[in-house]
């Protein structure tokens, strides 16, 4: 997973971003609230852990900011004001959770763990992912674009799922072989361009507009395009 910090406290936030790292998660810190909102908004990240007292922007103003550009994902709140009107205040907002400090990193990992399994669980509801034209029966595990059957490999459908479950964002080749494969590889090797090339003469090939796009030094991204 890729987790934003929004922390001034040093002390905190190296010691959280060490331990989510020593579980093989990658985060970020940000140390006051307007760098951290520009990241949570143009970065892409599975989960943010937000202080609420921050410089220069507070916590609930940079979660009302996040929520307002459309960003939907999990944010858990880390505060010192623990009380119950400052837990509905913080819910109110657009938070997944709210956690007050002093806190145990064990507990800040299993409400991780917890927010995005919610996430997973309400898009998983949905029987078809939709793209544009694309879809894919979750059921059935057919792809079909414009009405005609995409016949796809088990690495091909496990792609195409895990973009389709993201669309709009960028999935780096180091998510993808951790998503897909289940392990980590060394991101410079060339699987995940094979498996995206044939991918792509697959769903895009013969069509007007191009779902599937290459984003120069990033990743990948599935979306219909501007």
């Amino acid at each position: 997973m890729r987790i934003l910090i929004i922390e001034d406290d040093p002390e905190i936030s190296g010691y959280v971003s060490k331990s989510l790292e020593q579980h093989g998660h990658v985060a970020e810190v940000m140390a006051d609230g307007i760098d951290g909102l520009s990241e949570a908004v143009s970065g892409n990240y599975d989960a943010i852990v937000l202080d609420r007292m921050l410089p220069r922007l507070d916590g609930i103003s940079v979660l009302k900011a996040i929520r307002s550009e459309g960003v939907k994902t999990p944010v858990i709140i880390l505060s010192a004001l623990g009380e119950l009107d400052y837990r509905i205040e913080g819910l109110k907002a657009g938070a997944d959770d709210y956690l007050a400090k002093p806190f145990a990193v064990s507990e800040l990992l299993a409400r991780l763990e917890a927010v995005l399994r919610r996430g997973t669980e309400t898009i998983g509801n949905s029987d078809i992912l939709t793209v544009g034209d694309l879809e894919l029966d979750l059921k059935t595990r057919q792809a079909k674009r414009a009405g005609n059957v995409i016949d796809l490999k088990p690495r091909e459908y496990k792609i195409l799922e895990y973009l389709m479950r993201n669309e709009g964002r960028i999935a780096t080749r180091s998510m993808l072989l951790e998503q897909v494969w289940d392990y980590h590889f060394d991101p410079h090797t060339n699987v995940i361009d094979v498996h995206i090339s044939r991918l792509r003469s697959k769903i895009d090939q013969g069509y007007d507009k191009p779902l599937l796009h290459t984003v120069r030094g990033a990743g990948y991204r599935i979306g219909v395009a501007p």
